[in-house]
């Protein structure tokens, strides 16, 4: 039998997008009634507990083939809106394709400065005889910025950084993407004092902001301990016997990002990237205090283009060079997110979303508390399949949730935590994780390679968030 191969990224995300179309035939159409509520400054639509009602379909020649607009029916997505949700998805990420774009024209020119070379180098010379303390304390500064500050995409244009750093130290592709990507998808899924998961969450749930921190932390020193374990095992296994790689058949040349030949550490490359750093900590500064979005951190980005240029001593011409070779590099990763996003673009068109939403909250209600709220930990799993928003989950399924676990006599709280790991955890492993893949795009990495790799984490980080939301039923939490 013909092994089977998960095709192009492309093709297995167009794939996805037909078969989430084709549900929209069976799965009955269904919503909830949604208002506008304020969260301090920020004013949010959410869902109004038990206000579901089914929606009658339409089924017509026409509905299927294009598209057929009938008063108080939903029509199932046709032929039409699921090629169409190919562009309305890379619409609706137009923002953020863009940003990816820029993102990885600024690691290119920094790049082309050769101070990440230099700086790298300089690294390694530094921690030659302790490597394994120097990837350490790599790992738990991206681990702590995601899980406390919420970093999770805007990590994509280091991944170059981190690939190298794997070669350098006798690693593969795989190792060096799961050196960035691991402990980002963990930090996110503790989620200390995540403001794009946790304090959402909290403020729906009424619950005061940070509280419930104690638990989250031990999480926290958990899933780094396991996290940091798998990937270093993988290592020193594939170091033994580089044979047992998942990758052995990979030149891994990184030829695609530049030359990475060994440079001097001069002050023309402190200079920048202490510019680079300073610069970009005072945007995820702004991003967390002032509210900045991704247009705002875009437009900063391209000012530090400009700087970066003035500080290296390059000409226009070779800024333009580095900067549309940038383009290219990220044309993949950058599609892959819009194109994901096609996925939910049909399911909520086909308004089967509520539905699923709605009957597998009703499940909860039939089964034992700590069953209950570990269902809640699946169903967040599930719903991150369709909504790959952490935000956008905790306004659609806090709402619910809140309620549901008042019922079911589980604190508000453990609701938070199981919204929390739910929504993290699978993000290691979801196709519609624009995220996740444009990090694979870029690294180079395909899906099927990439699953083969973190699957077994994966089963184990969902066996602990399991015992950790039975715990905390059990305590109270």
């Amino acid at each position: 039998m013909k092994r089977f191969k998960i095709p192009h990224i492309f093709i297995f995300l167009f794939w996805i997008i037909v078969s989430c179309s084709l549900l929209t035939y069976i799965i009955p159409s269904g919503s909830f009634e949604r208002e506008q509520k304020d969260y301090g400054k920020i004013t949010q639509t959410v869902i109004v507990p038990d206000s579901y009602s089914e929606i009658p379909k339409n089924y017509s020649l026409q509905a299927a083939l294009l598209e057929e607009s009938v008063e108080r029916k939903s029509s199932p997505v046709s032929v039409l809106g699921t090629l169409s949700a190919i562009p309305k998805g890379l619409a609706d990420s137009a923002v953020l394709v863009f940003y990816l774009f820029i993102i990885g024209s600024v690691f290119t020119v920094i790049q082309y400065t050769g101070a990440i070379n230099a700086f790298l180098f300089a690294l390694i010379a530094k921690f030659k005889n302790k490597p394994k303390l120097l990837l350490f304390l790599i790992y738990m500064t991206v681990f702590s910025a995601s899980s406390f500050m919420g970093i999770l995409g805007e990590s994509i244009a280091l991944i170059p950084v981190f690939l190298f750093l794997s070669k350098s130290l006798g690693y593969d592709r795989i190792f060096g993407l799961a050196l960035i990507s691991v402990p980002l998808f963990l930090g996110w899924s503790s989620g200390v004092t995540n403001p794009f998961t946790v304090q959402i969450a909290q403020i729906i749930a009424e619950l005061p902001i940070g509280s419930g921190i104690g638990f989250r932390f031990f999480i926290y020193l958990v899933y780094a301990g396991v996290g940091f374990y798998f990937i270093i095992r993988y290592g020193d296994r594939i170091k033994k016997n580089p044979s047992l790689g998942l990758m052995k058949d990979d030149e891994f040349n990184l030829k695609e990002f530049g030359s990475f030949e060994k440079e001097i550490l001069e002050k023309k490359h402190i200079y920048i990237l202490l510019f680079f750093v300073l610069s970009y900590a005072a945007i995820l500064l702004a991003v967390q205090w002032i509210g900045w979005g991704l247009i705002e951190m875009t437009g900063c980005f391209i000012g530090m283009l400009i700087i970066i240029a003035q500080i290296a001593g390059m000409s226009g011409d070779e800024l333009m060079n580095a900067f549309t070779k940038g383009l290219k590099i990220m044309i993949v990763p950058a599609l892959v997110v819009g194109i994901a996003r096609g996925i939910s673009v049909v399911l909520e068109e086909g308004m089967i979303i509520d539905t699923i939403l709605y009957h597998f909250s009703e499940a909860l209600l039939t089964i034992p508390k700590v069953f209950a709220a570990e269902g809640m930990l699946f169903f967040q799993t599930l719903l991150n399949f369709f909504i790959p928003s952490a935000s956008g989950q905790a306004l659609v399924s806090m709402p619910l949730m809140t309620p549901l676990s008042d019922i079911l006599g589980i604190s508000r709280q453990t609701a938070v935590l199981a919204f929390l790991l739910g929504d993290g955890l699978s993000n290691l492993i979801i196709p519609t994780n624009g995220i996740l893949m444009a990090m694979l795009g870029m690294a180079g990495v395909s899906f099927q390679k990439w699953l083969k790799f973190i699957f077994s984490l994966f089963i184990v980080v969902i066996i602990l968030a399991l015992a950790f939301i039975a715990i905390a039923v059990l305590m109270g939490y």
